[in-house]
C-alpha cells in the first residue's frame, strides 16, 4: 500500500490529483516539450487526461520491471526500436490488437507481434561538407569503409544506439563478417575521435576537421534552423540498394496496465493525421502515417526510399552489433 502511495506521489507533471483513478499513466522516454502539446492536444479533443514520468529509457524499463503488477504505468513511450525491442522482450508489454494501428502504421514499423508501435520515423544519413564534397562523390554506408575517405569520417559513439541500430540492421542485412569489414573500414578512415552526439560531429565539419559523417536527420534540422548557413546538406543513403537506414519513436500499452482499453484509444489516436502532424513537427521527424506529409521544412530536405526490414531486427541483433563495433574498435 505504501509502495503504491509512494509511486503516485512521485508521479508526476501535468494535471492535478483530482480523478487521478480515470487517468492514463504514461512513461516517456521522450522530453516534455515533445510530449506536453500532444496530450494536451488529445485532452482538449476527448476530455481524457493524463500523466507522466519522463526518464532514461533504461531507468523506465528497470522502473517497469520493479513496479511489476504494482505499477502504475498504462503506456510506455521511448525511442529507437532496439528500446521497444527490449521492452517487449523483458515482458513488461501487452500485445495490441488493432485494425486502426495496422491500418495507419506499415508492417515494417511495428513489433510483428504488436506489442510496440512505430510512432514517428527518423532517418539516419550521410552528412556532408558542402565545401569540400559533390553528392556524386556518395553512395552508401558501406562506401564509407573506401579508403578514398581516409582522415575525411566523423562518426558518432558507438554507445549511443542510433549507431548500435544501424550495425543491428546492417547485421541483418549483410551478415555478421561482412558488416564487421565495413565498421572496420568506418574506424580506418575515422578523422577525428567519435563524437558524443550528433551536433558536435557537423559543427566539426563545418570547422573542416572532416568531411562526410552519419547523423539521425532532426539533428540536422534542429542545427541549420539555427545556424542556416552552416556548409552541411544531407545524402540519402543507399538510394540504389536497401534504402536509408530509419528507426522510429514509438509506444506499447505496459502489460499490467490499469486502464488498457483508454491507452489503445490514445495510442491508436497517435497514429491518426492529427496527431502525426504533431509528432513529427515537435522533432523534425516524419511521420510514420504514410498517408500524412511531413512538415514543409522536413520535406525540403527531399524524397528518398526508406529501408523496409523490420525494425525488430534492429534489438534482435543489438548485442551481436555491439560486440561487432567493439572488435572493430570503434568506440
Amino acid at each position: 500500500m505504501f509502495k503504491r502511495l509512494l509511486l503516485t506521489l512521485l508521479l508526476f507533471t501535468g494535471a492535478p490529483l483530482a480523478n487521478a483513478a480515470d487517468e492514463i499513466v504514461i512513461y516517456s522516454a521522450r522530453k516534455e516539450h515533445l510530449l506536453k502539446p500532444i496530450l494536451d492536444a488529445y485532452r482538449a479533443k476527448t476530455g481524457v487526461e493524463t500523466r507522466y514520468l519522463t526518464d532514461g529509457e533504461g531507468p523506465l524499463l528497470a522502473r517497469l520491471q520493479a513496479e511489476g503488477t504494482d505499477t502504475p504505468a498504462d503506456l510506455l513511450i521511448t525511442v529507437d526500436a532496439g528500446n521497444l525491442w527490449h521492452a517487449a522482450e523483458r515482458g513488461v508489454l501487452a500485445p495490441v490488437e488493432s485494425r486502426t494501428l495496422a491500418d495507419n502504421i506499415p508492417a515494417h514499423l511495428r513489433d510483428p507481434a504488436n506489442q510496440w508501435f512505430g510512432l514517428s520515423v527518423r532517418a539516419r544519413t550521410i552528412v556532408y561538407s558542402t565545401e569540400r564534397v559533390k553528392p556524386a562523390d556518395l553512395s552508401s554506408y558501406e562506401d564509407l569503409a573506401d579508403p578514398k575517405w581516409k582522415n575525411r569520417l566523423c562518426l558518432r559513439s558507438s554507445e549511443k544506439i542510433y549507431n548500435q541500430s544501424l550495425v543491428a540492421m546492417m547485421i541483418a542485412r549483410h551478415g555478421e563478417e561482412a558488416t564487421e569489414r565495413i565498421v572496420r573500414g568506418w574506424v580506418g578512415n575515422l578523422a577525428a575521435p567519435v563524437f558524443s552526439n550528433d551536433t558536435k560531429l557537423m559543427e566539426a565539419m563545418a570547422a573542416g576537421k572532416c568531411d562526410v559523417g552519419i547523423v539521425n536527420t532532426y539533428y540536422f534540422g534542429a542545427l541549420l534552423k539555427d545556424k542556416p548557413a552552416t556548409p552541411v546538406a544531407l545524402f540519402w543513403a543507399n538510394q540504389g540498394s536497401s534504402g536509408t537506414h530509419v528507426n522510429v519513436s514509438g509506444a506499447g500499452v505496459t502489460r499490467h496496465a490499469k486502464h488498457k482499453a483508454e491507452a489503445i484509444k490514445l495510442l491508436e489516436w497517435l497514429s491518426t493525421p492529427e496527431a502525426q502532424q504533431l509528432f513529427a513537427e515537435l522533432n523534425m521527424e516524419f511521420p510514420v502515417n504514410p498517408a500524412v506529409k511531413p512538415h514543409a521544412s522536413v520535406a525540403a530536405w527531399g524524397d528518398f526510399k526508406g529501408e523496409n526490414l523490420n525494425l525488430s531486427l534492429a534489438g534482435k541483433f543489438q548485442t551481436d552489433a555491439v560486440r561487432l563495433m567493439d572488435r572493430a574498435g570503434y568506440k
